[in-house]
């Protein structure tokens, strides 16, 4: 039995999220930059261009028609951009699930404590998940638990917005509220 010679695979070289200079396949390109005047060029005279002024020529819209292009220093641009999502990043704020457990029989100082740490939790912008925990033979008061929960979704009006009825699953009744917009 004969061996197989193992198949060659070129290492795969990291693409460029934009084509560069003599990447560039459009016969005409539309250039924009600082300090300069917009204009459709030919791709020779547009690559001059970016050489005599010591930057790149950076496909920016290549489904354009023509694709434009811009002449910029490439190494900064990505650094720039690099900064700004980071930026964006670290502004978008992660939002969690905070969840208020309650039984059917819970009482009505226990439910004032929690609607406030559920008012709490909704203005900081995160989404709360109550629900009533049936144990044992409290299964038969389902209604009961419901007319909590809805109990509930009206005193969170003013802060958060019920995402759905409240529902069964398992041995659990649960209801979602989620924040409103600040204006």
């Amino acid at each position: 039995m004969q061996k197989r010679p193992k198949p060659f695979y070129k290492p795969r070289v990291p693409q460029n999220e934009h084509r560069l200079n003599n990447e560039i396949t459009a016969p005409e390109v539309r250039v924009v930059g600082e300090d300069m005047e917009p204009g459709v060029y030919p791709i020779a005279e547009a690559i001059k261009m970016a050489i005599a002024r010591e930057v790149d020529l950076v496909e920016i819209s290549p489904n354009a028609v023509p694709p434009v292009c811009r002449l910029i220093d490439y190494k900064k641009f990505l650094y720039e951009k690099k900064k700004k999502d980071k930026e964006q990043k670290a502004k978008a704020k992660q939002s969690e699930v905070k969840e208020i457990r309650f039984t059917p029989n819970t009482d009505d100082h226990d439910f004032d404590f929690k609607a406030k740490h559920a008012e709490k939790f909704l203005q900081d912008g995160n989404k709360v998940k109550c629900y009533v925990q049936f144990k044992g033979r409290a299964i038969m008061f389902q209604e009961r638990g419901e007319l909590l929960l809805l109990k509930f979704a009206e005193r969170m009006a003013e802060y958060g917005a019920l995402e759905s009825m409240p529902k069964m699953e398992g041995r659990r009744m649960l209801a979602m509220f989620s924040p409103k917009k600040k204006k």
